[in-house]
């Protein structure tokens, strides 16, 4: 680095910290340009900045700048404020906000972190189309996505008006979803996608963030990489035995596939291998539900090397695979026939102005017949301004943040079928809102017949264990064991199927460990339980402990973290050692997270290190008090040893925060029957099965507590309910067969067993009672 730089860098860093200072002697949230100019500054030697391309991609660089990644972030400007801030106000479940200007400054009117009314200037914008989010820096550094948003749309559409994002719960100063508070921190929730040459720079002794960055926006460096060889290279003349044009890396190339359509089917019918760390993995740096392990991303490494993908779990996706939550597209289109045949995101959209190459329908006639596809005999309507497109029926959209449509890409068959039998929703009846999803069965069924199910075949096996259906288990193993289902769905499936244990299941899992892709590996290793003999997960998984993919690695040090290196050879000591290495700097990355923390805590308790441990749940606590599941950990630490005082207080003061924690009030009970307080404690059970009335684990301890105590009318009331809402959970059968053995229903007893034999298919002893009470009936 040139001395001039580092003075310039240094200058510019104190000025930060100077205007830092005075905004925290006068009380008010403030940033100057020139704060903004010296976060991005401080990764200068690194980046060469968009500007520099457009000399040579001019053309590029005019579709970038009209794009969304463009106006990720800015400074707020009255060039950049698309918001009414000429004193416009707005209230909402008793958030209320008010928005001028004073000077050039934009500034908030809002209750902040205190509950108190205080005014917070803007200091970026966020976002542009359908609409514009703010963001406040705080003088330590934070950036808070405030809960008022711009609608950008135009008037006539419903938008040029002020929204809370949160409009359909109230929003106390003390809820972790309140924007002062840890979900909506920009430094961590949405910086690395939104900025270019980011580095989030927490300390966590200090509690304050340096976070720096050299562009705001997705800038091209975002997606191709720091660029100062690559402009070095294009100035030097241009050597072509250069590597990869001076770029310290690049994406994978696809090989030429030809996507001409097959006139017999009206689809194309080749396909093209998918190279690691290829585009949609580039793309998916952003457009995917994960989490960060890593700052050192570049183009043409494997996703699962700097960030952990999540599953298609419940609480994300509906149980076919289609998105719930805001999964932001890769998890979905890695489900579509597509993404098998090779298909990149490029094909359909432009890479540098983001938009799709043609209108809707034309996009997909690139590849697809469109007089056969936009047919009355493929589409059931008759064509015409109002008849559904290739969109509308193969990509269903959900709203978020209030006005933000936004389309599946996981390409899937309308299937009615299964909003009939499985409750998922489908794209036929959110057109056809009058309508049953029977109604469109049979529609579709007339038009293509009763099997024309499509690609994605999963939603029986996800939607039956979710419900603890036995039947589940040989679905779920044969989606995990099959080569050609969708890598996330294996994956999804060998962690589903833990939840049915079996022999069947533990040597799918074994297997899974030795699959090609990563996140199928990932999935295997998380289903390694820390109950199981460490030398037997030691025997399954040391050897991914030097996986080629950092997030493998990392499973494999949880996996592994009990085990003693005393009687390790030196050689599996290094690796051990260098993975557990690796963890814990993946955790510490997220020490400005609660999770985090708690996630190296549980690792450093199995570690052998509970004063380490301890601290890092204080830490966690620290940074958001309310977040229960944390206190219960908490809890459950001093409870193993033996310090039942400061379990009970670290449950109340969860509960006094959070009072609908169920899993809290459940721990507190607990405690109380532990402490042989009784009265107090079947209160705080019997309050967590209401909160979580479908917990099993709760009921059942709810359960046992009351017949313990002799209330046996409650016990068995309890015990009903419970049933009605698990029907399969073990526990609880078992103590309904306790109850038909000890009343001699054996028609009752026979059932219930045979159910637990289905359900434990290796346990010899509950099949053997299961037929005897068949033989009684």
């Amino acid at each position: 680095m040139r001395l001039a730089t580092r003075r310039a860098i240094y200058f510019a860093r104190r000025l930060a910290l100077a205007a830092a200072s005075i905004c925290a002697i006068f009380g008010l949230v403030v940033v100057a340009d020139y704060c903004a100019a010296a976060q991005e500054q401080s990764s200068a030697p690194f980046y060469a900045g968009s500007q520099a391309c457009a000399g040579c991609h001019a053309a590029e660089t005019a579709a970038w700048k009209g794009s969304h990644h463009a106006a990720a972030m800015a400074v707020a400007t009255k060039d950049s404020v698309q918001g009414d801030f000429s004193g416009a106000a707005i209230e909402t479940r008793g958030s209320t906000g008010k928005f001028f200007q004073d000077g050039d400054r934009f500034v908030v009117e809002t209750e902040g972190r205190d509950g108190k009314t205080g005014r917070f200037e803007v200091s970026h914008t966020f976002g542009v189309e359908p609409l514009q989010q703010y963001l406040v820096t705080f003088p330590d550094g934070r950036l808070q996505a405030l809960p008022w948003a711009w609608d950008t749309r135009p008037k006539e559409a419903g938008g040029q008006r002020w929204l809370h994002l949160y409009p359909d719960r109230p929003m106390p100063s003390a809820d972790p979803l309140h924007w002062t508070r840890s979900m909506q921190n920009w430094n961590f929730m949405c910086a690395e996608c939104h900025t270019t040459g980011l580095r989030k720079n927490y300390d966590a002794v200090k509690d304050r963030f340096n976070t720096s960055f050299f562009e705001s926006g997705v800038g091209c460096e975002s997606c191709h990489g720091p660029g100062p060889g690559h402009v070095a290279w294009a100035n030097g003349g241009r050597d072509g035995s250069v590597a990869n044009k001076g770029f310290v890396s690049v994406h994978a190339r696809r090989e030429h596939v030809d996507w001409s359509p097959d006139p017999k089917t009206g689809s194309p019918t080749q396909a093209a291998a998918r190279p690691i760390g290829d585009e949609v993995e580039l793309c998916a740096h952003c457009h995917s539900r994960r989490g960060q392990i890593s700052e050192d991303w570049r183009p043409g490494r494997p996703l699962t090397d700097t960030h952990m993908p999540a599953l298609l779990t419940q609480e994300l996706f509906e149980d076919d695979g289609q998105m719930k939550d805001e999964v932001f597209n890769d998890q979905s289109f890695k489900q579509s026939l597509m993404y098998a045949r090779g298909v990149n995101c490029s094909d359909c959209h432009d890479s540098h102005s983001g938009r799709l190459k043609a209108s809707r329908t034309e996009v997909c006639s690139q590849c697809h017949q469109a007089d056969r596809f936009s047919s009355a005999a493929h589409t059931g309507h008759q064509s015409g301004p109002k008849a559904p497109d290739c969109v509308s029926c193969h990509m269903p959209a959900r709203t978020y943040m209030v006005v933000d449509e936004r389309h599946d890409h996981s390409f899937r068959i309308p299937r009615p079928d299964l909003s009939a039998t499985l409750g998922a929703p489908n794209t036929c009846n959110a057109c056809h809102k009058d309508k049953s999803a029977e109604w469109a069965t049979q529609a579709i069924e007339r038009w293509h017949g009763p099997r024309r199910k499509g690609f994605q075949t999963w939603a029986e096996g996800f939607h039956k264990v979710r419900l603890g259906e036995p039947a589940a288990r040989e679905l779920l193993l044969k989606l995990a064991n099959d080569p050609m289902t969708p890598a996330v769905v294996r994956a999804t499936a060998v962690n589903e199927a833990q939840r049915l244990p079996s022999n069947s299941v533990e040597q799918a899992t074994i297997k899974a460990l030795n699959d090609a892709d990563p996140l199928v590996r990932i999935a295997a290793l998380r289903a390694l339980r820390p109950s199981s003999p460490i030398n037997q997960r030691w025997r399954r998984a040391n050897s991914l402990l030097s996986d080629p993919v950092k997030a493998v690695r990392l499973e494999a040090a949880v996996a592994l973290a009990d085990q003693s290196v005393e009687a390790l050879s030196s050689e599996e000591r290094a690796r051990l050692e260098a993975a557990w290495a690796e963890y814990e700097a993946s955790q510490k990355l997220n020490a400005d997270r609660p999770e985090g923390r708690a996630n190296l805590a549980g690792f450093l308790l199995r570690r052998g290190k509970p004063a380490e441990a301890e601290a890092e749940y204080l830490a966690g606590l620290r940074l958001e008090p309310s977040a229960a599941p944390l206190s219960v950990n908490l809890a459950d630490f001093y409870r193993a040893q033996g310090k039942e005082v400061e379990s009970e207080k670290a449950l109340r003061e969860a509960i006094l925060l959070s009072p609908d924690a169920a899993a809290a009030h459940h721990a507190l009970g607990l405690s109380l029957i532990r402490q042989k307080r009784y009265s107090e404690a079947i209160v705080e059970l019997g309050r967590a099965t209401e909160l979580a009335p479908g917990e099993a684990r709760f009921s059942y301890v709810f359960i046992v507590a009351l017949n313990s105590l002799g209330q046996e009318k409650e016990a068995r009331a309890a015990q009903g309910q419970a049933l009605r809402l698990n029907p399969f959970d073990p526990q609880l059968l078992q103590l309904e067969l306790q109850d038909a053995l000890q009343i001699q229903d054996a028609k009752r007893a026979a059932s219930v067993a045979r159910t637990l034999a289905e359900l434990a298919p290796d346990d010899a002893g509950i099949a053997q009672l299961a037929t005897s009470l068949e033989k009684l009936q």
